[in-house]
């Protein structure tokens, strides 16, 4: 058995809105920083699994999203594997 580190960014979906994203953006000039547009704001997750392969640590990850980590009517997801050396 591998183990694996996932990383999982977790956006919304182009045309829904991002009322944090909104915030962040309209508060940045105020900053200084006058030069920064279409800010969207969404999660990562990080997490580790051991699994016999690559693409069963992939499948369970994918799955994880769909079913609790993400709300798929609204949010994409992107998952990163890196297998821990060792």
């Amino acid at each position: 058995m591998a183990r694996y580190e996932a990383r999982i960014e977790i956006t919304h979906l182009p045309g829904i809105l991002d009322p944090q994203g909104v915030t962040v953006e309209r508060a940045l000039p105020s900053l200084g920083y006058t030069n920064v547009t279409r800010v969207r704001v969404g999660k990562s997750i990080r997490l580790e699994v051991t699994a016999p392969d690559e693409a069963t640590a992939r499948s369970q990850v994918v799955e994880m999203c769909e079913r609790l980590l993400a709300n798929t009517v609204i949010e994409a997801f992107e998952i990163h594997l890196a297998e821990f050396a060792g």
